[in-house]
């Protein structure tokens, strides 16, 4: 089994403790290991053959510095010159493997979500490899707890089938909260993880079928005796990346594709995409207060606010619903309902040409 880890991503929304050298996945939220590291922990015991990260050139080194203590496992940073989503990513790893080892099972995570339950996670990962090994396109779906507009869902086959995995029937974009709602009853419907798990030769056919053209670049990629010596790859992906086209995995390949399969899991996952999902990843106190990394907090008749700071003693007063993140150089403050429009400031900082990104 080879892990491929997808850590590419800005992070917009965790602005100002997110940067563009730092995004979410090289930074810790709950005080204590950044998300890159936890994914790579979580999948250590199944004692993969390698782990593939695929990041971009900014935040190469930060990422090569994070992994470099985990002794024993052959841990790879690979570094994209330019984003292109997620499709020639994981064209690229797959490359990767296939020359060494074209019938390897991959699986592809990415490297900023949280998983409470870890244990499932594997438990998932060894049941759903058996379809991969068979030939299919194998997606992890999440069962949902609530009718939640900003997932996208994954409708499957459940009837008769025991616990799968499920032929699917439709990805569906980020629903309305009335087909939310319907989805949850009708019980066939699950969160896309955004994980999946395939053959690295069963990919690259069906990324051959669908996308030719992003087939056919990738395979001008020459590799000399030791598959694992990337140091004349730099130069190849620089040339290839160049011309691909941005396009996720999931509209290329997954949502044309006739070999997709899908297995169900529960195990406390959340995409944290907000700071309004701290609540899904750190407990709140009875009055709903989350405050992290603060030297020390005097709350008075506050609540539900979601507070991070560099050390620093916070006191709040009479205040409800906020989110405040102080870091050295920056300051946010925003309604908790809002959290999502974060990434509109960066945008705004972006367009002022602020060091402060």
């Amino acid at each position: 089994m080879y892990i491929v880890i997808l850590a590419g991503g800005s992070g917009t929304r965790f602005w100002p403790l997110s940067r563009v050298a730092r995004p979410k996945q090289l930074i810790s939220i709950t005080g204590d290991k950044t998300m890159l590291q936890r994914t790579v922990e979580r999948v250590l015991p199944l004692k993969p053959k390698r782990i593939i990260i695929i990041t971009n050139t900014l935040q190469a080194m930060e990422t090569e510095h994070q992994v470099a203590g985990y002794q024993g496992a052959h841990i790879d940073v690979i570094a994209e010159p330019v984003g292109r989503n997620t499709a020639p990513a994981i064209g690229l790893a797959a490359t990767i493997i296939a020359a060494h080892d074209p019938n390897g099972v991959m699986v592809v995570l990415p490297a900023d979500h949280f998983i409470r339950d870890e244990v499932a996670l594997r438990e998932t990962l060894v049941f759903a490899s058996h379809g991969a090994r068979n030939g299919y396109l194998v997606t992890l779906g999440i069962v949902p707890t609530r009718p939640e507009t900003g997932y996208g869902y994954i409708e499957a086959e459940i009837e008769l089938r025991g616990e799968g995995p499920y032929p699917v029937r439709r990805f569906i974009e980020k629903p309305p909260v009335e087909d939310a709602v319907r989805y949850l009853e009708d019980g066939n419907f699950f969160w896309n993880s955004g994980m999946f798990l395939w053959r690295a030769d069963t990919i690259l056919a069906e990324i051959g079928c669908h996308l030719p053209a992003l087939a056919n670049s990738l395979g001008s990629i020459a590799f000399n005796d030791d598959v694992w010596s990337f140091s004349d790859l730099n130069s190849q992906i620089e040339a290839v990346y160049g011309n691909l086209e941005n396009i996720s995995i999931d509209y290329a390949v997954m949502e044309r594709s006739s070999k997709v399969l899908l297995v169900p899991v529960e195990m406390g996952w959340s995409d944290v995409g907000s700071w309004s999902a701290l609540p899904e990843v750190v407990a709140p106190d009875i009055a709903g207060m989350i405050c992290i990394n603060a030297a020390e907090h005097v709350s008075i008749d506050s609540s539900d606010c979601l507070i991070y700071t560099d050390n620093k003693v916070v006191a709040t007063v009479g205040v409800h619903g906020l989110v405040i993140v102080s870091t050295p150089d920056a300051l946010l403050v925003c309604d908790r309902e809002r959290a999502q429009d974060v990434k509109k400031v960066v945008e705004e900082l972006a367009k002022r040409g602020s060091s402060c990104l």
